[in-house]
């Protein structure tokens, strides 16, 4: 397969960089600034591109590679690849999923867990001395708190549980109500959002839920509510979360995405009641190690005919 050349779309994994290179003719777009030049120059023998959540294959660069055969996706939301575009050409897709579902719903009950008792605070406030001069203010309790989860798929299950564990009531939305759930349904996120004390983002982004948490729901949650996102930042109307919490209109938020990574509103860094990462929700090294290895699984199996491990289109 060393003829093979696999398109890399921007750095993910050493790891995933070197076994790529190790079986496949592999250029890394980010080394080549003048990228229209590259791709004119070496569209005849990419058949392959691996993207992640950050820089996927959008319709100029199917369109740019006319021998493109497969995208294979570090990552298991689909928002930076053009399904549409892949279905139109015979593109074949692939993506992660299962083998970060449960980091990620660790994560989701971490900054649950973070926001509410104030975890990140708490330890600043001991770093800075302060601790000598009184006890930190008291917090709230995450046990026996109402979790509402838009996305009940792999990982909004898992999440619920977690929750679950911690004898929260669960229920959430989703397109349609799932057979057999043994959580509350709403048919709309804002009634969900009246419902609960937590509301957890976990569906994949399209166009029906970009900014699926707007002012209305944002409201509906209220000023002791908690928003939790560990989906993508185009779910959140990100200028209507930041003057909610910055007007007490809502209670806390724990954010692992943002509408314009690695871009942050910077209002948000001297609140306390905000729990902020950088999109790390399966950054183990466990989980990004079999991610890779799921990427190499797809690439390898359909260079040589083989079923898909993971397909998508």
């Amino acid at each position: 397969m060393e003829s093979i050349g696999v398109l890399m779309t921007c750095p993910m994994s050493a790891y995933l960089e070197q076994e790529l290179d190790k079986r496949f003719k592999l250029f890394r777009f980010w080394q080549f600034p003048q990228r229209a030049q590259f791709l004119k120059e070496n569209c005849g023998s990419i058949r392959a591109v691996v993207g992640n959540a950050t820089v996927g294959a959008d319709a100029e660069l199917i369109d740019a590679l006319p021998k493109l055969e497969i995208v294979s996706s570090f990552s298991v939301g689909l928002d930076k690849v053009d399904l549409a575009k892949c279905k139109e050409k015979g593109v074949r897709v692939t993506n992660t999923p299962d083998v970060l579902t449960d980091d990620v719903a660790d994560l989701a009950i971490g900054l649950c867990l973070a926001v509410l008792r104030r975890i990140c605070e708490c330890d600043r406030y001991v770093r800075s001395g302060k601790w000598k001069k009184g006890d930190y203010k008291l917090t709230s309790k995450f046990s026996g708190k109402t979790v509402g989860i838009i996305g009940l798929g792999r990982i909004g299950t898992a999440i619920a549980k977690r929750a679950e564990a911690f004898n929260c009531p669960v229920c959430y939305y989703s397109r349609r109500e799932k057979p057999n759930c043994q959580y509350k349904y709403y048919p709309s996120v804002t009634e969900l959002a009246s419902n609960c004390n937590i509301l957890v983002v976990a569906c994949p982004l399209t166009e029906e839920t970009r900014h699926i948490i707007n002012r209305e729901v944002i409201d509906a949650l209220g000023p002791k509510g908690v928003l939790i996102n560990i989906g993508r930042g185009p779910h959140v109307d990100e200028p209507e979360l930041v003057s909610a919490l910055l007007e007490g209109r809502l209670g806390g938020a724990g954010l692992d995405v943002f509408e314009k990574e690695p871009e942050v509103p910077e209002e948000l860094f001297g609140l306390e009641n905000v729990v902020l990462l950088p999109h790390v929700g399966s950054g183990t090294v466990e989980t990004r190690q079999e991610m890779a290895d799921l990427v190499i699984g797809n690439l390898e199996a359909y260079f040589l005919s083989k079923p898909l491990l993971t397909p998508v289109v």
